[in-house]
């Protein structure tokens, strides 16, 4: 854009957000610093994003009329897509009818919301190492794929099952045995954000860690579209759910040039601007691409410790066109605060001691309900190296206990 206008007023950039989490929160905060207008809109009301956003809008996204009618009342000029759920077919139309703009586009909100579309993508048609996989629309399909007795390579165990729309990790384990596979299957079912009854099972790479390449599709000084990537993170994932990262994550340089091709063909192919989370493994200098996520990332919350402009800076500049850095500022690291309870109002006790830990930092997310397993807050810290940062990072979590209010 050449130009941004005046909030609450007949000049505004108006920027609508589809997801109104953590992640979603901080992305608000960086637009509303360079002066955008922001609606925030999630499934229910008082979500993060909502209660910083000039306006608060509460639908079901994945209602395609729903959708359409608040964004044709609302009138934004870029749609940003902050969760899977969304009615993405529905903004693939408005898209094309020039009502607006998706952020990247519409068709890889489309292709990023399930996991079948964009694995498709990387493997079949990019030709991108990932691990073997093949999707199942049952019970019997997952055993049979797993044992090869549908006459196609066998999966073999281990093997990881995943619904192939959820988020967080939600429905996904892993299947060692015959034994474990009515029960990753029912957990698939019951973690899908859409019950779609269709799982991807993908065979287990011996891999040496994982990481997430940021990368950020940014205009230049000449207007043409370039390709900037952040720092490597490295992620400690349970149950398929990040609990730490930490930035940079050393890797051989063969590796990370290898993860920064895999990286770019992806978001080429996906086109557009912003900020894509490109899951990756590694092993020594091999890399297998995992997922992508055309928006910031969970792990990528360790930037607001480590770069000069963290990744929802980022992705509000690039989304805006305006010139993008991806420095790395400090080694840094971030751990998550769960919930640990099944509670609406609750209250933190521990934050003054968590953040008496030397160069440490919080973000507590407002979720107006919390779940033993649900994120509501993470801890940051930088130091000299990662390995301090981790530990403060830690310590600083474990010193905030939320817990019901009185």
């Amino acid at each position: 854009m050449s130009t941004i206008g005046t909030p609450l007023s007949s000049t505004a950039t108006r920027v609508m957000l589809l997801g109104s989490g953590e992640l979603g929160k901080e992305v608000v905060i960086a637009l509303q610093r360079l002066g955008v207008e922001t609606i925030a809109v999630d499934r229910y009301a008082n979500a993060p994003a909502q209660q910083v956003a000039h306006h608060a809008r509460t639908i079901t996204m994945s209602d395609p009329a729903a959708l359409r009618a608040l964004i044709l009342q609302e009138r934004p000029q870029l749609v940003v897509p902050e969760i899977e759920a969304i009615a993405t077919a529905e903004l693939e139309q408005l898209e094309a009818e020039g009502v607006v703009q998706v952020i990247p586009t519409a068709r890889a909100a489309r292709l990023t919301m399930d996991r079948e579309g964009i694995r498709r993508l990387a493997a079949e048609t990019l030709g991108l190492p990932t691990s073997p996989y093949r999707f199942c629309d049952s019970q019997q399909a997952l055993q049979a794929a797993i044992d090869g007795s549908d006459g196609q390579t066998a999966i073999g165990y281990p093997c990881i099952v995943k619904p192939v729309m959820s988020s967080s990790g939600k429905g996904q384990s892993r299947i060692d045995s015959a034994a474990d596979i009515a029960t990753a299957w029912d957990y698939a079912m019951a973690g899908g954000r859409v019950a779609r009854g269709r799982i991807i099972v993908e065979g287990f790479i011996d891999f040496d860690y994982e990481i997430t390449q940021l990368t950020v599709r940014a205009r230049g000084a000449d207007g043409a579209i370039e390709t900037h990537f952040c720092a490597p993170i490295g992620h400690l994932q349970q149950s398929g759910d990040y609990v730490e990262s930490w930035q940079p994550h050393p890797m051989s340089a063969a590796a990370q040039a290898e993860a920064q091709r895999i990286a770019k063909a992806v978001t080429d192919d996906l086109g557009g601007l912003g900020l894509f989370g490109v899951e990756l493994f590694v092993k020594g200098d091999q890399v297998w691409f995992s997922e992508v996520s055309p928006r910031p990332h969970d792990t990528g919350m360790v930037t607001m410790a480590t770069q000069w402009q963290n990744e929802f800076e980022l992705h509000a500049r690039a989304i805006l066109g305006l010139p993008v850095d991806t420095a790395l500022k400090s080694p840094g690291a971030s751990a998550v605060i769960y919930g640990g309870v099944e509670a609406q109002a609750l209250v933190f006790e521990g934050v003054e001691q968590a953040l008496a830990v030397p160069q440490t930092d919080l973000r507590l997310f407002g979720k107006p309900e919390s779940f033993v397993k649900r994120r509501m807050g993470v801890a940051l810290a930088h130091a000299d190296d990662v390995e301090l940062a981790r530990q403060r990072a830690k310590q600083a979590a474990g010193l905030v206990r939320p817990r019901v209010a009185d």
